[in-house]
Parts: C-alpha cells; structure tokens; sequence
C-alpha cells in the first residue's frame, strides 16, 4: 500500500495530497457524526460529509494549501541549529497558517451550508484556535523533526482524523 502511494505521489504529488486530504476529511466527518453524534447510517447527514471531502481535497482549499505551505516552510526558513529550525517552522505553521486556515474553514463551510461566516466565526473560531494551540504545536514537532518532506501532509492528515473529527463536531454546533 505505501509504495502505491509512493508512486502516485511521485506521479502526481499535488493531487494525490489533494485526494488524500479530501478522503481523511470526509472519514473525520463519518467518525463525528458516528460516533460523537452517534446519528446512526440511516440519519447520516451525507451533505455534512460531501462538505468536509470538498474542503479537504479541492482545488484551493486545504490539501492543496497545506502541501504548498509545506514546501515554503522547507525551503524558506531554516536555520543555522536544526532544533531551531524545527521550532521556527511550527512557530510559522501556528502563527500564521493555522489561524488563516481555522478561518477559512469555518467561512467555506458557512458559505457552503449557506449561514453566515461572520456569525460561525464569532462563535467558533476562538475555541477552534485555542483547541489547535493545545495539540498542533507537539504534532508538527514531531512531523518536522521525522518526517520526510514528501510525507508530512500524510502525517498531518491521518493525525487529522480526530482533529476533523473535532472540526466537524465544532461547525455542526
């Protein structure tokens, strides 16, 4: 299976992070409503899903976005002690993505759901922010030390399971 994926990641890198994105968000959003929510198959809001797939793999949105910021991470801030470095990539990776994209999730799924992002945003964004503050720093320590460059969206992404887990959980309160 890993050398499958090996391959179609040197084929097509952009894409295959894009459907791997796209798939492990709509399985935290089946994990949400399964098992938090504990909706049942027969009142399983298959929109919710459809939403959350859409967001994590399409053309400009997560998957394609993290796998940039990523690369621009790799080749623009390194410095001179690689433990420095690592703590400069996830104080850049906090800083600056993870409240722009905490953001522009919970607008695309306002402006998806057809709600108001200003409303989803005063209600939502400083506890999705401060939640992220609490798990995202150790993750992307952990991901910038060991994993290769071409696996870090992959890491982030299985990670990410119960992360948009919350996320589904958080935009459907």
């Amino acid at each position: 299976m890993l050398r499958w994926y090996q391959a179609r990641l040197a084929a097509r890198p952009l894409l295959t992070q894009a459907v791997t994105t796209s798939f492990l968000f709509a399985v935290g959003d089946v994990a949400a409503q399964q098992l938090v929510d504990k909706k049942g198959l027969e009142k399983h809001d298959l929109a919710r899903t459809g939403r959350m797939a859409l967001y994590g793999g399409e053309t400009v949105v997560f998957g394609p976005a993290a796998a940039t910021w990523f690369g621009v991470l790799s080749r623009h801030v390194n410095l001179r002690s690689p433990n420095a470095t690592i703590l400069a990539r996830v104080a850049c990776d906090q800083g600056l993505f993870a409240p722009t994209f905490i953001g522009v999730f919970l607008s695309s799924m306002a402006v998806l759901e057809g709600s108001s992002p200003r409303e989803k945003l005063a209600r939502n964004y400083s506890d999705a922010l401060l939640t992220n503050w609490m798990i995202w720093p150790f993750v992307q320590m952990v991901n910038f030390k060991l994993v290769p460059l071409q696996h870090r969206l992959l890491f982030v992404n299985v990670i990410s399971i119960g992360w948009n887990c919350y996320l589904s959980f958080l935009n459907s309160s």
